[in-house]
């Protein structure tokens, strides 16, 4: 994993630049894949500034390297005071020759996120 150091730059910007605080893009901070045979469960830890009904996570797909959707978890609701936070998908079916797949979460306003690859064991 690359460090950057973007302290003297964050101070500066903080000390010098104001902007609105708006929800950006959900993230995936974590992922718990457990899998038997080719059946997995993904555990998922999202974090987003969400901020009600109009901008919220609202799902994550798990996602071959392909392009294949496999497992869809949809979140029906705003997570405001639980950040990040985690839900399970259960009874994923990996298809034969997969060894990673990704984890793509979507907002209600920015839509997809950036995938996160998870290797299967």
């Amino acid at each position: 994993m690359r460090t950057y150091n973007f302290a003297p730059w964050l101070m500066f910007t903080t000390l010098f630049v104001t902007a609105p605080v708006v929800a950006g893009s959900v993230e995936v901070v974590d992922v718990v894949a457990r899998c038997q045979q080719q059946i997995c469960r993904f555990d998922v830890a999202l974090k987003h500034d969400d901020e009600g009904w109009d901008h919220y996570a609202n799902q994550w797909q798990v996602i071959t390297a392909s392009g294949e959707v496999i497992g869809t978890r949809t979140l029906h609701h705003p997570h405001v005071n639980e950040q990040p936070f985690t839900r399970s998908l259960g009874s994923v079916k990996i298809p034969n020759g997969e060894v990673e797949v990704f984890i793509v979460p979507r907002d209600s306003v920015h839509g997809v996120g950036d995938g996160y690859p998870v290797k299967l064991n």
